[in-house]
């Protein structure tokens, strides 16, 4: 069980811990000089039973409150001590309005300096103190007055202590691991050492972990978890990682950075919060207020941007986005607090709903509901509401770190909820089977409006249906509605063309009787038709114009274009595929080359060469070299 001090300045904090472990938690020069903790401070008790006490000592100097933060992250155990003599004071407000809005509620209140207040005062201060945690996560805790120095009451709280020790439950080391760095060192013959509390998953000596946000990947040497040799740390515990990898040393790592399974690397600028202001301040959050940000170890600073209203006032709970300077590591569930932009005082607090956050539309009424279904929720529960909410379905592999979710918790939860799974990891895309159905009859019915609207056309580009689409879909969700129609034959391809089964291009009235007058001439020239300007000449049209009407009907397949310059009817490249496969009877091994197939057909050499890469392209034929072998009957291209 990890154990925070918490209180005002010379209320007796490091001493009470002494007291409990026989450790001095003032481990720096300068604290033992000054008389004060100004780190965080750090001793251990075994227990009986094998259970360990960990201790975090913390400042209680209003100048150290950032470093008292970062040892309040991730505990158990809240101890807020109160001086007899003094009662509450200002870092004593501080320190619990940080605890209530952390959610810390399993604690103690410890009344110290017993031994120098009459019995009157001692209850008065009781009576301040109980007043000052109602309403607040600690309003239920037992109180305990006490002396360090003459030991008396000592012996309840440590009885409490132990007790709560053992009954509490291990926190469940699900999800991948992740370590608040709180404290580096190097170890003479060892290297680099950093420490902190898991807050979730578990470690082994030899795993291969990454440094974040930096990304720089690390090994695990050696692990102590909560001040023993081990092999391994789990969430709840606090543990010194001894760490090797190429180029990293104290200049590499700091406070606030962390120690994690490769999955849950994902540093973010922007999280998507529920934000809860205190009931102190004197004037709402405006948005865009610039603040501190505390989050488990790490201080970064950065703007709030009010999601819903324009401000937050006193005591009220609301959805913001808080705009980081620098890239942190964080998940969904994560606690921050919040000071002021002089970083003197606290102001309110909350809960990471988001940390994928979007840079635009961060206000959308749609986005506002994601959140709203995303806080206080089970990843079950966020999923099931986000398939419900989304028609574009949900990026699986980020929902999965948004909730730090491990591989085998993955599988666990996409056989849990029903939903169509597309594509494959880590891109994989889930969509509910109601808006799986949508999409694929919105691809239906555009697909038979664009057939109305062009009826001379043989159907859109896989494209250009996309884009047709109202609710434009994602590329990768799109396609693949598109193979699942085709398995179904609720839809067809021709060629690059998509359609509905039995679709076939029609001509206008006005273009039937252009195509009977290019038909003429393309018949007429039967295995040497027309060049493009020919024909244009013939129909008394300008080039540009019957380029595009034969590239239509080369689209609905009555032509087909052999080069930039000519298009042939289908019986004439019948006739000249047929032609081939008769002279591949007649060369030596099947073997002809361009020469022998213009004198053969007569249609000159640059129009054979043309037509010869056709037939490649369309697999008649089979080039090696400056020769050529037809490997498929000329009737399966080009039908009877």
């Amino acid at each position: 069980m990890i154990v925070a001090t918490a209180g005002h300045i010379d209320h007796g904090k490091t001493l009470l811990v002494k007291a409990l472990t026989g450790v001095d938690a003032d481990r720096l020069p300068e604290e033992k000089r000054r008389g004060l903790t100004i780190d965080l401070g750090f001793a251990y008790r075994h227990l009986d039973n094998g259970a360990v006490l960990g201790f975090v000592d913390v400042p209680g100097h209003e100048k150290f409150v950032r470093n008292m933060l970062a040892g309040v992250g991730g505990i158990d155990f809240a101890l807020l001590i109160v001086a007899a003599d003094d009662g509450p004071m200002p870092q004593t407000e501080e320190h619990l309005a940080i605890l209530d809005l952390l959610g810390v509620s399993t604690g103690a209140i410890a009344i110290t300096k017993t031994d120098r207040v009459t019995p009157a005062r001692l209850e008065e201060a009781i009576a301040e103190v109980e007043i000052l945690v109602d309403g607040t996560s600690l309003e239920q805790v037992p109180v305990f007055p006490l002396s360090a120095m003459t030991g008396d009451g000592l012996p309840a709280l440590q009885a409490h202590l132990e007790s709560t020790a053992q009954t509490m439950s291990a926190r469940p080391d699900s999800g991948n691991f992740r370590l608040a760095i709180d404290r580096t060192f190097t170890v003479a013959g060892a290297g680099l050492v950093v420490t902190g509390t898991v807050y979730s998953g578990q470690a082994s000596v030899g795993d291969r972990l990454i440094l974040s946000p930096a990304g720089t990947p690390v090994r695990v040497r050696a692990i102590h978890a909560q001040n023993r040799d081990a092999q391994s740390g789990r969430a709840g515990e606090r543990c010194a990682l001894n760490l090797t990898g190429q180029g990293i040393g104290l200049d590499s790592v700091a406070r606030g950075d962390w120690v994690l399974a490769e999955p849950a690397h994902a540093p973010v600028r922007r999280l998507d919060a529920t934000l809860r202001l205190l009931n102190g301040e004197k004037k709402p959050l405006r948005h865009w207020t610039p603040v501190h940000v505390h989050m488990a170890a790490s201080a970064e600073t950065g703007r709030v941007a009010i999601l819903e209203g324009g401000s937050i006032a006193p005591g009220d709970t609301g959805l913001v986005q808080i705009v980081l300077d620098n890239p942190i590591g964080a998940l969904a569930g994560d606690r921050f607090i919040l000071r002021d932009q002089s970083a003197r005082r606290t102001i309110g607090g909350g809960r990471i709903v988001d940390p994928f956050s979007p840079a635009r539309g961060r206000a959308r009424p749609q986005r506002l509901e994601i959140l709203q279904a995303m806080r206080d929720a089970t990843p079950a529960q966020a999923l099931t509401a986000r398939l419900g909410q989304s028609v574009d379905g949900v990026a699986l592999g980020r929902f999965a770190q948004t909730f730090n979710l491990t591989p085998d918790e993955t599988d666990m939860l996409w056989d849990q909820v029903d939903m169509i799974r597309v594509g494959s990891p880590p891109d994989q895309v889930g969509i509910s089977p109601a808006h799986w159905d949508g999409l694929r009859d919105d691809i239906v019915s555009a697909l038979r409006e664009w057939h109305a609207q062009r009826p001379d056309q043989p159907g859109p580009e896989e494209t250009r249906l996309r884009r047709a689409i109202t609710r434009r879909p994602s590329a990768a969700l799109f396609s693949a509605a598109i193979l699942d129609l085709l398995h179904g034959k609720r839809i067809a391809r021709d060629g690059v063309y998509l359609t509905v089964p039995g679709h076939r291009a029609v001509f206008s009235a006005e273009d039937t009787a252009l195509w009977d007058q290019i038909h003429a001439l393309l018949e007429e020239g039967d295995i040497r038709p027309p060049r493009v300007l020919e024909l244009a000449e013939a129909t008394s049209l300008d080039r540009r114009t019957t380029e595009r009407f034969l590239a239509r009907a080369a689209r609905a397949g009555l032509i087909h274009q052999v080069a930039d310059n000519r298009f042939f009817l289908p019986e004439s490249l019948m006739k000249l595929g047929k032609m081939a496969a008769v002279l591949a009877t007649e060369v030596p091994d099947g073997i002809f080359s361009a020469g022998d197939f213009n004198k053969r057909s007569g249609i000159g050499r640059n129009l054979t060469i043309s037509l010869l890469e056709f037939f490649d392209r369309k697999g008649l034929t089979h080039r090696s070299g400056n020769g050529r072998t037809v490997v498929t009957a000329p009737e399966k291209i080009f039908g009877n």
